[in-house]
Parts: structure tokens; C-alpha cells; sequence
């Protein structure tokens, strides 16, 4: 298992959009990966589930990875977690 530490860096904090990329990216991974906070935990397998946590900027959570390469996986996801997405905006019909 891996262990690492990441603080939210999007304004927004993690919103409806970054957790879409966040469970895209680990759609396919055949390990478990987990996000704890003082909230609670989950897997990132959900949209519903990340945001159930409330992430928001500043806060400290723990990234905790098990499966085949591991590293990277826990590598990618504090990536994607201290990211500062920068959507474009949505155009209004």
C-alpha cells in the first residue's frame, strides 16, 4: 500500500468537474484507491462519493493506493487532488 498526503489547491475545491476527471482516470485502475479527510473516506469510483467528502481548498486529505504500480497511482492522484483546474467556460444558448 502507498501513503501520501495532498492539500487541495482548486479554488473551487473538488467540484462536480474535477471528480468526473478523477474517476475517469482511475476508472480501469484494477487496485483499490481511497481518499481520507476529517470527514470521512472513500474510493474514487464515484462522483457522489468524492463529493460527499467536501473537499475544499487548503484542506489536507490522505491518498492511500493499493494494486499494480501503486507509486504512480498515488503519484497521479495527489496530482490531479493539487491541481488547479482551470475549466473553459461553459457557453450560454
Amino acid at each position: 500500500m502507498q501513503s501520501r498526503q495532498a492539500i487541495i489547491a482548486n479554488a473551487q475545491g473538488i467540484h462536480c468537474r474535477p471528480s468526473a476527471v478523477i474517476v475517469k482516470e482511475f476508472t480501469d485502475y484494477s487496485g483499490a484507491v481511497r481518499i481520507t479527510n476529517g470527514i470521512g473516506s472513500c474510493d474514487v469510483s464515484s462522483v457522489m462519493q468524492l463529493l460527499s467528502l467536501e473537499m475544499h481548498q487548503g484542506d489536507r486529505v490522505t491518498v492511500e493506493v493499493t494494486g499494480a504500480n501503486e507509486a504512480a497511482a498515488a503519484d497521479r492522484l495527489v496530482e490531479l487532488l493539487q491541481t488547479r483546474f482551470d475549466f473553459p467556460p461553459r457557453e450560454v444558448p
